[in-house]
């Protein structure tokens, strides 16, 4: 699908390892509930920042239609298409704890802007999972094309769709 004419790139919000949905603990996301994409899992020493803090910026540039301290949708500006990515399971739980948010919901942003500060590393000490699935919303799973696995870094290529 890379060669398709109008496909979104969606980028990675997080550095870590890229593996398949179907890894997250979580049915909603393993079973693509609410849409295909992938999953990132934080790798230690890759957290970043001041104790561990690593920015979770903006997967595709739009309009930042959600934020939680937890999670956060971007809708593309072209496509209209909403990219969600959810940092880490169960972790609506914490209460914002542990999360700063860097932009506020309507903002306009482009990919790479930072949106969310976190700790994969606090999430995880909290019992919660630290994975991040980055989610096509209201996609089908043929819809999804050059899908990343193994190692990616903060805005490498996650998978594009269209």
């Amino acid at each position: 699908m890379s060669d398709v004419i109008g496909a979104l790139r969606v980028l990675s919000p997080v550095p870590g390892t890229a593996l398949p949905l179907s890894s997250v603990p979580d049915p909603v996301f393993s079973q693509a509930m609410v849409g295909p994409g992938v999953a990132i899992h934080p790798e230690p020493g890759q957290e970043g920042g001041q104790e561990g803090r690593q920015e979770a910026v903006a997967p595709i540039a739009g309009t930042l239609v959600k934020l939680h301290p937890h999670a956060f949708v971007v809708l593309s500006r072209d496509q209209g298409r909403g990219v969600l990515v959810h940092l880490g399971i169960d972790t609506v739980q914490l209460a914002g704890e542990g999360f700063t948010l860097l932009a506020a919901e309507g903002d306009a942003v482009e990919a790479g802007t930072p949106v969310v500060r976190w700790s994969p590393g606090s999430v995880a000490a909290q019992g919660k999972p630290s994975v991040v699935p980055v989610i096509a919303l209201d996609a089908r799973p043929g819809d999804l094309g050059d899908v990343a696995s193994g190692g990616v870094g903060l805005g490498d290529l996650l998978f594009t769709w269209g």
